[in-house]
C-alpha cells in the first residue's frame, strides 16, 4: 500500500501502537494501515481413512498441502471450511473438531485448522492441479503453518510424523 485509500496522500511510516505502520500524513484524514492478519481456514481432510494432500496449480510439482481458504464475511470458520472442501475437492464434509489456531507470519495470516471427515467423489476445483490420499502413518509434515496443524492432528491419532526435507532449506 503506497497511497491513502481515503484521501490519496502518499503514506508515510510512523509509530502507532508500538509498531511502525503506514499512516496518512494528512492530520485531517488520520488513516492508519493496521495490516491486521487475514483469517484463513485449513482442513486436515480425512477421506476413506487417509489424509488428503492437494497441490495448488501455482505450486511446484513436489509441493502438496492441506485444503485452505480465506474466511468470507458473514460465515463461521466451520462453514467456511466446509465450503472450501466442497469448492476445492467436490467433497461433502463434516467437522470432526477444531485442531488449533496457528500463526503464518510470512503471509500475515492466522490459520484456523479443523479436522474434516469427507465423503463423495473427488472433483478438483480450478485452484488445484493434483491431489493424493496418504495413509496416516506415511504423512510427513512441514515446520510452519498448516504443517503444524497436520502434525498436531496426527499426534491425536497416535502417529508421530517425520518432518519433511524442504528444497532450499
Amino acid at each position: 500500500m503506497r497511497y491513502c485509500p481515503q484521501c490519496r496522500s502518499e503514506l508515510a511510516t510512523a509509530e502507532r501502537g508500538g509498531i511502525d505502520r503506514l499512516v496518512c500524513p494528512d492530520t485531517d484524514c488520520g488513516f492508519i494501515h493496521w495490516n491486521n492478519p487475514a483469517p484463513v481456514v485449513a482442513a486436515v481432510v480425512e477421506y476413506q481413512g487417509q489424509v488428503v494432500l492437494a497441490r495448488n496449480a501455482a505450486w511446484p510439482d513436489w509441493m502438496y498441502g492441506l485444503i485452505t481458504g480465506f474466511l468470507e464475511a458473514g460465515e463461521t470458520p466451520e462453514d467456511g471450511m466446509l465450503r472450501e472442501v466442497k469448492e476445492e475437492l467436490g467433497l461433502d464434509g463434516r467437522i470432526g473438531g477444531l485442531i488449533g489456531v496457528y500463526e503464518f507470519i510470512r503471509r500475515n495470516e492466522v490459520l484456523i485448522a479443523y479436522h474434516v471427515e469427507a465423503e463423495g467423489t473427488v472433483t478438483l476445483g480450478e485452484e488445484l492441479s493434483d491431489w493424493k490420499a496418504v495413509p496416516l502413518e506415511r504423512c510427513k509434515v512441514w515446520p510452519f503453518g498448516t504443517g503444524l496443524a497436520l502434525r498436531d492432528w496426527l499426534r491425536t491419532r497416535g502417529v508421530e510424523p517425520p518432518m519433511m526435507e524442504l528444497p532450499g532449506r
